[in-house]
Parts: C-alpha cells; sequence; structure tokens
C-alpha cells in the first residue's frame, strides 16, 4: 500500500506505512518509476544508538496539512528520546520533491543528533549504468543516466555524503554505512549505486533544530542544477510556504455549500480532489492507481490509464469544477483513439502508447478473431464528454473532437452489435474477468450514443442523431428482452456466449448492474431496478462490524477471508449510495445514502487516502492505494447528494 502521495502532474512521490520514499514517476505520472519501488531509507544515530524509522520502535503518524498536499508526518522514538516532524511535498509548478525536518530532543540534556537519508535510484526502472557522484560547483549530489538527473541537497549543507555500490557480491548498500553513526566513502560511483548524507545536529536540552532536504528532478545536468539555484535563491522555507498557499487556493477555488455535512466528509471531499490530482499526468492521462507493491504480487501493476477509470474520474472532476484538467483527458483519449475502428483497448501508458494487457484479439479454441476490448472504455469517453459539455458549454472544444472521437466511437458502437438481437458483441466486462453481453456495458453504450446523438443533433447531422438514437433504443428494448429474468424479477448480470455464439444466461449479483440507472437508462423507480439494487444489497453487503459492497459472490481476487462473499469495494459501496440519492424522494430517503459516505470516511486512513478495497475482518486497506477511482467516486457521489438535496 501506499500513503500521503505528493505530486504535479510531473513528479509523482509515494510513501510507504513506514514514511519511507517508494516510489519517484518523472517526468509522467506513473511512466518511469525510478526505485522500481525499493525505499529510500531514513535513519537517526543518537548516543551511540542507530535506528531506521521503519523500526517498530517508531511510533508514526502520516497525515497531510489540512487542505494541501503537504505531508504533516510526526515519528517518536521513545528509546532514542527523539520525536521528528516532517513536511512532505513537491512544488505545484517544478519538479523539486521538498522536505522540512524538524527534529526534537525529549531529553533534559544537550545532545548530538545525525539525521542520514539514504537514496536507492534505479533510474529508468533499472539499476544498471547509473552514476552517482559529489558535484562541487553545485555542492550537491547527482544521480544520472542518460536524460534522467536527480540532484539532492540540503540546506543547511549536509556534512558527509557516500556514494557506492549496492546489490553487488558483498557490498548491500551505503545505507549499511550509516549504521554505525558515520558515513565516509568515494566521490563517484558507476553500475548499481546508491547514496547517503548525513546531517550533524546539536540539539539543546527539549529543544529542536531543524532543515530542509530536496531532490530536483530533470533531464539535463544543467536543467537540476538550475532547479537547485532556483530553490536555494528563493529559499525552501518560501517555496514549502508557496506550495502549502497554492494547495488551499487550488482545492478551495469552487465556492460550494455542503448542506450540513460533516467535517469528516468535506475534509474526505477535499482531500479526494487533491489525492486525484496527483494521479493526474500533466499530458491528460488520468492513472489508475501508482502502488508498485502490487508487482510483486502480479508482476504488473496499477500504473496505466483505464479509460473507463479515466472517464469516471473526469465526470467527477466536472462536477467539482475542474474542466481544465478533463479537458487535457479527453485531448489525450482522442490522440490515442483507435483511428481505424473506433475503439479503445484495454489500457494505456502516460505517454499514450498502449500499455501491457491480457484481452486476446484470437480465440485459440473457437480459431477465430476477437475484438480486444472492454466496450465501456469507449462508451463511457463519450459519455462523459457529452456531461462535460452540458455543465460548461465549450462549443469550440468539443467541435475539435467531434469527428476524431465522437463519431468514430459511436458509429463503432453502432456497428458492434448482434444483427438478430441488436445487443453489443460480447466484450470483456468492466472488471476484467470474463466476456459475455453484460449489463453495465450495455447500459454504458446506450449511454454513449445518447451522448453521440445530442452532439449531432447540436452540430446540425440529423442523419447522424437518428441513427445513435435509434441505436440505443433498441439496446434499450433488447435489454428489457434478453437481459431481463422474469424468474428473477430483474435484471441478470449478462449473457455469456460459447464458441457457437449462444447465448447462455448469467444471473449471478454483480455491484455494476447500478450502471441501469446511473446511466438513464431505466428509472430507479422501475420495478425491475428497483429489485436488482435490493438484491445486491440483500447478496453482496458484506455481514460483520466492517460492512460495505462486495463486487460479486464469491470475489476471489485479494479475498482476505472465504468467511465472506468478497471484500468491499469503495466504489460498490457508493454506487448504492447513489442509487440511494436517484431513488430518494424526501431529504429523510436522503439518510442511506449518507451513512454509507459516513461508512466511507470511516474506512479512510488517517491521511485520508481511499484504498481499492478493505479488509472485512479489520477495516485496513486491501490491494492498491490510494486508487484514484475510490477517491473520484465519492467525489461524484457527494456531489450528486447535495444536488438532490437541493432538489428536496
Amino acid at each position: 500500500m501506499r500513503d500521503i502521495p505528493v505530486g504535479n502532474g510531473s513528479l509523482l512521490v509515494t510513501f510507504d506505512d513506514k514514511y519511507q520514499i517508494r516510489d519517484i514517476f518523472f517526468p509522467h505520472v506513473g511512466q518511469e518509476n525510478h526505485t522500481e519501488g525499493f525505499p529510500f531509507r531514513f535513519g537517526v544515530w543518537v548516543d551511540g544508538e542507530f535506528s531506521w524509522i521503519f523500526d517498530d520502535a517508531w511510533k508514526r503518524t502520516l497525515k497531510y496539512l489540512p487542505e494541501t498536499l503537504v505531508t504533516d508526518v510526526t515519528l517518536t522514538n521513545d528509546d532514542l528520546g527523539i520525536e521528528i516532524i516532517s513536511n512532505d511535498t513537491v512544488k505545484s509548478h517544478e519538479s523539486i520533491f521538498l522536505r522540512k525536518i524538524e527534529v526534537n530532543n525529549l531529553r533534559d540534556t544537550e545532545r548530538d543528533v545525525r539525521v542520514f537519508l539514504h537514496h536507492d535510484f534505479r533510474i529508468y526502472e533499472n539499476k544498471v549504468g547509473d552514476t552517482a557522484f559529489y558535484d562541487p560547483d553545485s555542492f550537491s549530489l547527482i544521480h544520472y543516466k542518460k536524460h534522467r538527473y536527480f540532484l539532492i541537497n540540503t540546506e543547511p549543507h549536509f556534512d558527509k555524503f557516500v556514494t557506492g555500490r549496492k546489490e553487488f557480491r558483498d557490498q548491500e548498500g551505503t545505507w549499511r554505512d550509516a549504521e554505525d553513526g558515520e558515513i565516509d566513502g568515494g566521490a563517484i560511483t558507476e553500475g548499481s549505486v546508491d547514496s547517503t548524507i548525513q546531517k550533524n545536529l546539536t540539539i539543546g536540552p527539549k529543544s529542536s533544530r531543524e532543515f530542509y532536504y530536496w531532490i530536483a528532478a530533470g533531464a539535463s545536468h544543467e536543467e537540476v542544477c538550475e532547479l537547485n539555484k532556483n530553490i536555494l535563491d528563493e529559499t525552501p522555507q518560501e517555496c514549502l510556504g508557496y506550495t502549502k498557499n497554492y494547495w488551499r487556493v487550488w482545492v478551495n477555488k469552487n465556492e460550494k455549500d455542503f448542506g450540513g455535512l460533516s467535517h469528516a466528509i468535506v475534509e474526505l471531499y477535499k482531500r479526494s480532489l487533491l489525492i486525484v490530482r496527483t494521479q493526474i499526468d500533466n499530458q491528460g492521462a488520468i492513472l489508475a492507481a501508482n502502488d508498485s507493491d502490487v508487482t510483486e504480487r502480479a508482476t504488473d501493476h496499477y500504473s496505466y490509464l483505464w479509460t473507463r477509470d479515466g472517464a469516471f474520474v473526469a465526470n467527477a472532476l466536472d462536477l467539482a469544477g475542474y474542466p481544465y484538467l478533463t479537458r487535457k483527458f479527453f485531448r489525450f483519449c482522442a490522440a490515442i483513439l483507435n483511428d481505424d475502428d473506433g475503439y479503445f483497448l484495454q489500457k494505456y501508458n502516460a505517454d499514450g502508447t498502449v500499455a501491457s494487457g491480457w484481452h486476446a484479439a484470437w480465440d485459440v479454441f473457437a480459431k477465430k478473431r476477437l475484438v480486444p476490448i472492454q466496450e465501456d472504455e469507449t462508451s463511457l469517453v463519450v459519455w462523459a464528454l457529452w456531461e462535460h459539455y452540458d455543465r460548461f458549454r465549450e462549443v469550440e472544444f468539443v467541435r475539435s473532437l467531434y469527428r476524431p472521437l465522437i463519431i468514430k466511437c459511436a458509429n463503432f458502437m453502432c456497428d458492434f452489435r448482434y444483427g438478430d438481437t441488436k445487443l453489443p458483441k460480447a466484450s470483456w466486462n468492466l472488471w476484467e474477468d470474463r466476456r459475455g453481453v453484460h449489463t453495465f456495458t450495455c447500459a454504458s453504450v446506450v449511454g454513449g450514443l445518447r451522448a453521440a446523438a445530442n452532439f449531432a443533433h447540436m452540430f446540425g447531422e440529423e442523419n447522424h442523431a437518428e441513427k445513435y438514437e435509434a441505436a440505443a433504443e433498441e439496446i434499450v428494448s433488447a435489454m428489457r428482452e434478453y437481459l431481463y429474468s422474469d424468474e428473477h424479477g430483474r435484471f441478470l448480470r449478462a449473457l455469456n456466449t460459447n464458441d457457437d455464439e449462444n447465448f447462455e444466461a448469467d444471473p449471478a449479483i454483480d455491484a455494476s448492474m447500478f450502471g441501469l440507472f446511473y446511466f438513464d437508462v431505466f428509472d430507479p423507480d422501475d420495478e425491475a431496478v428497483k429489485n436488482t439494487m435490493n438484491a445486491i444489497v440483500e447478496n453482496l453487503w458484506v455481514n460483520g462490524d466492517i460492512g460495505g459492497i462486495a463486487r460479486f459472490n464469491d470475489d476471489g481476487y485479494m479475498r482476505v477471508s472465504d468467511d465472506f462473499t468478497g471484500n468491499p469495494w469503495v466504489i460498490c459501496t457508493l454506487w448504492l449510495a447513489d442509487y440511494r440519492i436517484a431513488h430518494a424522494k424526501s431529504r429523510e430517503d436522503l439518510k442511506g445514502a449518507l451513512e454509507l459516505l459516513e461508512w466511507t470516511a470511516k474506512n479512510a486512513l488517517d491521511s485520508g487516502v481511499l484504498a481499492e478495497q478493505i479488509s472485512p475482518i479489520d477495516g485496513s486497506p486491501v490491494s492498491v492505494s490510494p486508487l484514484t477511482w475510490s477517491h473520484s467516486t465519492f467525489v461524484a457521489t457527494v456531489e450528486n447528494y447535495l444536488k438532490r438535496s437541493k432538489e428536496l
């Protein structure tokens, strides 16, 4: 898991729950992790004793300063009589990670304290061929390879440094040298390298000392030296203060009446906006999560753009009033769209290249070609784009996307259907665990086609509008005929297809069936919708003290215990809140939704970070954290709640 991420859209720094730096992404969020998830160690020597902050002797509190992307970290070691207070941030408009370190002497005597900061870069995600050296011109340590440079400095200046080999023969790394309280070593090392700096502090009884530490990231030696000069000229204190104020202005830029919502909900709403921002690349990609721990379990990670997640996140940002971020996302989508076919592939890297995937284009058993997609990733982008336009009325912006994005996607959605049933053809579901004709996918395609029809009407192309509207209504009728079950009195999860393209009903309960009402396919008061949502509550609410909604019965992904049907997911629980909001006829009816918003706030980390899943046993985070989609869904649900509350 990761906690308290800080970033600015080009530099992202994440921490683990021990407050070790674990990921440094640059110059794209989610791409080029120059640590590969290995920790940067932080140690303290005092009175002949040494301790790394990941040791159990340290008590840790990891939070943010309110309404900022500046951390508020307290580390206490009673055995050493030392307390450390740290504030970390990434400058809002420069690629500089900045940290203020205050060391408090809890004892009644003057003491000599030494702080050690270790750097385990693996530049370009590869430890081979790196160089670490001391630069006497900038009085700093620099790690580099090719077009990536990382400059390390402090104010006041660090007292000692060491560069050396790591993970080579009997050389573990320079961090081992620090454990005797002294470092000393060469001024340059190449190969598999690391470095450590030492800062000496003489601290009076019951007193404190502080210093500033930073890492500047750039594409050249000249660039990082210029960044280093900038921070020294501006002073680290002013840089930290500016960035703190910037984020407070950013998160409060839109005056909002929270209508009596609790402090916990309002605080998590703002924290979610800030955390979502750290996960968005400045070129437009919205990354699902940036937590490299999952790589150990899956040999891959979540540091990709899924356009499905991205569309939901963009919609939440639009609801909250941040259209400049979503415009970049929609332009990014237009640039990566498959020009010939009009659909999006499974996922993409932050630079727009196609990412790793498991959606096959060939069925090895049936010996036939497959379209390797989950169709909701195409439909949701068009749906979210209309929601964007409907709110902000940016005619010139959507005109630029009309033919290269909207028309191509809409034509694909019209054509990618079975001739007899008129349903969308089989594709992967939003959970990416099965192929078929899924209720959620069908609902999203209806939403996407209706959005495309709205655009076509707007630009006077009635032939397109009529085509898209007709296709949407055919799908709605087909959903009633083929995806509704008289036996169960509700909708099916899907129609599974065999090798002969014959349909087989899948009556499983799935939280994603919220799409029936969410995309305005059916009215939330429709008996079939009500029965479907009631079945979700009855079957997927996780019994026990924690609660929450699981994805589907017997969900094995990251499952904590077989005693539960699955782990509760933040997004699934909030989808139930959205249904209660849509179905409400009075403010009293909104209480059930409010309870789920409070549930979400209760199950966030102390910092406000939301994971993908929650342990049904103890409420601890499961899978990646933060999950961008979890945070954006909380924002969207709060916005939906406030809107409905005013209507009632």
